[in-house]
């Protein structure tokens, strides 16, 4: 599995112009899932996510988990994260997981962090305020 995480000052995702998920000050997570990953890879997963201390303390040093500031997740399914570019220029999505492995996994995922969530398989439109910008990659 793989995330790339933003720590925002706001987010929200629609699909056909409906707003499906909004937050405030949190966590946007954008989660692909390979194809072989497995619950435990997600649990783990969930668990480093909600622990990842990118949210500044009183001395404004990176030392505080989104929970510990109050903050909201936003989690957003994101096959393309699996897109491999190293021959040509049309990606090859071979890595990703099949819908059926990984909307499970997703949803997993997404209920262990409370994060409000996309549609799974939707074309989707993700708007957010990058802060900082803080932008990571975290892999299980």
């Amino acid at each position: 599995m793989r995330a790339v995480v933003q720590r925002v000052s706001s987010a929200r995702v629609s699909v056909e112009g409906e707003v499906v998920g909004e937050i405030g000050r949190g966590l946007l997570v954008l989660l692909g899932v390979r194809a072989g990953d497995t619950a435990e890879q997600a649990d783990r997963l969930a668990r480093r996510l909600a622990a990842l201390r990118v949210f500044e303390d009183g001395d404004g040093r990176m030392n505080l988990s989104v929970r510990d500031v109050g903050g909201e997740i936003l989690c957003v399914s994101n096959f393309t994260l699996y897109g491999d570019t190293r021959r040509g220029n049309r990606p090859s999505f071979v890595e990703a997981a099949d819908p059926d492995q990984a909307e499970p996994l997703y949803e997993r995922v997404r209920a262990a962090l409370g994060a409000q969530g996309g549609r799974f398989g939707a074309r989707m439109s993700v708007e957010l305020s990058n802060d900082g910008p803080v932008t990571l990659v975290v892999e299980a």
